[in-house]
């Protein structure tokens, strides 16, 4: 699974910075047709990348710097974008400039190599490491590999609730995601996150009846304020006035019920926000799941259920 990494993953490994210290150490990551990375300084006028790389500054020619800028599919500010960022690239031939050497490469060889390494591979359940690169509000889009993009839908990033991904997510943080399907005629990999952060008897282990915990509201209704534990847990409390969707709360436990999947709960106190999301707890990091199922063994309720085709 890593043999195409998410852009940034090589930078500092000691075969990337020996590739990149000599002609030689070039020349040779040319003929093998290596992935290599290095650091975007600019993107000059006419959108070419001039890259750090070691002991060279390479440049990425404008049709070489994202699989579909040659043909419009790709917009450029994929390539504005790259400035101050790692990049992923092959070699593809070494100038002489006024006696010093120019590598030229191309981001859209490498993305290419990885994108057809992942749709000949990739099964659904497997597990990826891949890297959050933007958000929206309908989901997170990753770099499943050499700046190769898919998206988690915002439906798929856990089982509470959220109204935005920056409730879960920042910006460049190497998360998990599990492939939910392949789709080899257009080139995408479709993925799914809430799966590997468990299920609610796993997440329920963790907290018992008398305990006064944190959480956020995630759900106002006439009945009660539903609060997340967990990214994957939520339970009801009695009505508060001043609570608000969002708001960090403390919550005394009142009881955990299996067999009906339910928790509930007694707000606090409200509690100042968080500057970042919390981080994620993972119960699974590798392997393949070919079958998940949220809700514990005998409730009445059936629960979220994935089935990895």
């Amino acid at each position: 699974m890593n043999t195409f990494p998410p852009e940034g993953r090589l930078l500092n490994t000691s075969e990337n910075q020996a590739a990149c210290a000599t002609k030689a150490g070039l020349i040779q990551a040319m003929e093998r047709r290596q992935v290599l990375e290095g650091r975007v300084l600019l993107c000059d006028a006419d959108h070419n990348l001039i890259v750090s790389m070691g002991s060279f500054t390479g440049v990425v020619p404008r049709e070489e710097a994202a699989i579909g800028i040659d043909d419009g599919s790709t917009r450029e500010i994929a390539i504005l974008t790259r400035v101050g960022k790692p990049i992923a690239f092959t070699v593809e031939r070494i100038e002489n400039e006024a006696g010093d050497l120019r590598p030229v490469l191309s981001r859209r060889s490498a993305q290419r190599m990885a994108l057809d390494h992942l749709l000949n591979t990739l099964e659904p359940g497997m597990i990826l490491p891949v890297t959050v690169t933007h958000l929206e509000p309908f989901g997170a889009f990753v770099d499943v590999g050499c700046g190769v993009a898919s998206m988690i839908g915002i439906e798929n990033i856990s089982v509470s609730r959220i109204p935005h991904p920056d409730c879960r997510f920042t910006v460049g943080q190497e998360i998990f995601a599990a492939v939910q399907g392949v789709d080899r005629e257009q080139g995408r990999i479709l993925l799914t996150h809430r799966e590997l952060l468990g299920t609610w008897a796993e997440n329920t282990a963790q907290f018992s009846p008398g305990m006064t915990v944190s959480g956020c509201v995630r759900g106002i209704k006439d009945y009660g304020a539903f609060v997340e534990l967990t990214p994957n847990l939520s339970g009801l409390a009695e009505l508060r006035g001043d609570l608000r969707d969002g708001d960090r709360v403390s919550v005394y436990i009142k009881a955990i019920l299996p067999e009906r999947m339910k928790i509930k709960l007694l707000a606090i106190d409200r509690l100042p926000p968080e500057a970042a999301p919390p981080a994620l707890r993972y119960f699974i990091t590798s392997g393949r799941l070919r079958r998940w199922h949220y809700a514990p063994e005998g409730c009445a309720k059936t629960g979220a259920e994935t089935v990895f085709e």
